[in-house]
Formats: C-alpha cells, structure tokens, sequence
C-alpha cells in the first residue's frame, strides 16, 4: 500500500498545478478497497501497485462528481469539495483525474485498459440511472440492483479481473468475485445509513431515503406495507425527516424485518463470491471483513 500511496502522490504532482495538489490532499483515502483487491490478487506483480493507484484515482473521481449531483456538504466525517470550493472546481477536479488515471492506464496491455475504461463509461451509466430513479419512489428491487452493479460492483469487478490478468489467473471466478463483493458492499452501506448515527457515518442518518434514493431496506418495506402505510411512505420520499417520521420508518422496517431481508441478499452474494474463491484466504478475509460492517 505504500507503494500505492507512492504512485497516487507521483501522478498527482506530474499534473504540475499546486491547487490540484491542495486540493487532492484535502480528500480522505478512504477503505482503498480497490487497491487492496489488486495487490491481493496480484501481490508479486511489479505494475500491480500502478493499476491500484490508477482504480482509486478513478474512484476518487466518481465521488466528486457524486457529491456535486448529490449537493453533498460532507465526504467520509468531513467537508466535501463541492461544499468549501465550490462545485465547478469540484467537478474540474474530478476530471482531472479521470483523465490523468486514463493517461496513465496507457502504459498497461489493451486488454486490461479496455476493462477498466468500460467499467468507468458503466459506472458513469449508474450514476445517471441513480439519479434518474431518485425522480420518484422506486419499489422495483431488479432495477435497483442492475443500478447498483453498475454504479459502485463494475470498478470493483474490473479491478479483481485487471489484477488476475496481471496474475495470469482465471479471469471469470474473480469477475463473480468483485462483482458480488461490490454488490453486497453497497448493501451494507444501504444498511448502515438507516442503522448507523451521523457520527460513525460522517453524513446525516437516513440521508439516502431524504436525497430521494430508495435502498433496499425501503424497497422490501413498501412490498408488505397496506396501501395507506405504502401512500405514508411514498409522502415521506425525497423530503427531510422529522423525527417522528424517521422513527415511524424505522419501526416499520424492525416489524417487517426489512433490515435482515437485505442483510441476507448481502450474505449470499457474499457466500456466492467465497464458492468460488475458496482456495483464497486473503479474499475471503476481505468479504468477511465487510460483511462484519452491518448492523
């Protein structure tokens, strides 16, 4: 990972602009999952560390871009780019680095450079669906998972395939993996925003119910609510919650077990990805490492 951090500060100090370079060191690194997938994966291969610094460049991109459409004022505990800068130079930011990682994405083999290009053209897809569904209350669980792939389990997925090509190992047992890895760890994500408090998430609980996002525990909820709670519900969409709503939600989802419902679907697509990797101990560790996120 210190080499990791090494290329990302190489990358950002070639742009040669001392306000990116400010800026950049204003961002939180966050988990770098994607990073630690590549080099677990590919752990003896020199260009590993370049491919991970090049994922969480391009990661970190889409979250700029995700707090300027989402008019977020905070990004993991603390201000977000949008909300001290403003969200032109946020959203130059972002593009800043997206076009830098594709830069630097050139050095390695057409194959894995088409993988991930394609994974950010499919990540650009979702977030635009995610933005489009958050027009009105969404109770369709396939059109929400087909948002999430494409919104946060492609560059997950491309960068577990990525690191096996780079391995020469078998690509489509780590394509399931990532995939499903990706999915469940935005489920539990969708979990702990309704479960979590302010403090531990480093945003307001139940923001994504109040931006118009309809997760899966409100998914599962409105499937087993009568037409006047499901009519409550559907009012309370897009709008900021009172407490008294914010509990009316919450002990609606602890009756109907809504929570546990989409803990399961995290706990299979997990359970899914360790079938098929489970001569590896270090990918298994990370799953379960995510799975132990939840409520």
């Amino acid at each position: 990972m210190q080499r990791v951090e090494s290329e990302i500060t190489r990358i950002i100090q070639e742009i040669e602009y001392d306000e990116v370079t400010h800026l950049f060191g204003m961002l939180s690194g966050g988990k770098r999952l994607r990073a630690k997938l590549i080099l677990k994966i590919a752990p003896t291969h020199e260009k590993a560390p370049l491919l991970a610094a090049i994922v969480e460049l391009i990661h970190g991109a889409s979250l700029l871009h995700d707090d300027v459409i989402d008019e977020a004022t905070l990004r993991r505990g603390v201000a977000s780019v949008n909300a001290t800068e403003g969200s032109k130079i946020a959203v130059m930011l972002g593009d800043i680095l997206y076009s830098k990682a594709f830069t630097e994405l050139l050095s390695f083999d057409r194959d894995i450079a088409k993988i991930i290009a394609s994974s950010v053209t499919a990540l650009s897809k979702g977030e635009m669906m995610d933005v489009k569904m958050a027009n009105n209350f969404n109770s369709d669980e396939d059109k929400y998972l087909e948002m999430l792939y494409l919104k946060t389990a492609t560059l997950i997925e491309a960068a577990a395939v990525s690191a096996a090509i780079l391995a020469g190992k078998e690509t489509l047992s780590h394509s399931i993996y990532g995939r499903n890895l990706g999915l469940s760890f935005q489920i539990i994500d969708d979990i702990l925003d309704i479960t979590g408090d302010a403090a531990t998430l480093g945003k307001p609980a139940m923001n994504d119910f109040v931006e118009g996002k309809c997760t899966l525990p409100y998914i599962y909820l409105y499937k087993v609510l009568s037409d006047d709670e499901k009519e409550k519900l559907i009012n309370l969409h897009a709008k900021v919650l009172d407490e008294q709503e914010s509990r009316w939600i919450k002990e609606k989802m602890q009756e109907h077990k809504s929570i546990e419902k989409s803990f399961e679907l995290a706990q299979k697509l997990s359970q899914e990805a360790m079938g098929v990797m489970k001569d590896d101990e270090q990918l298994i560790n990370i799953l379960q490492t995510m799975i132990k996120r939840s409520y």
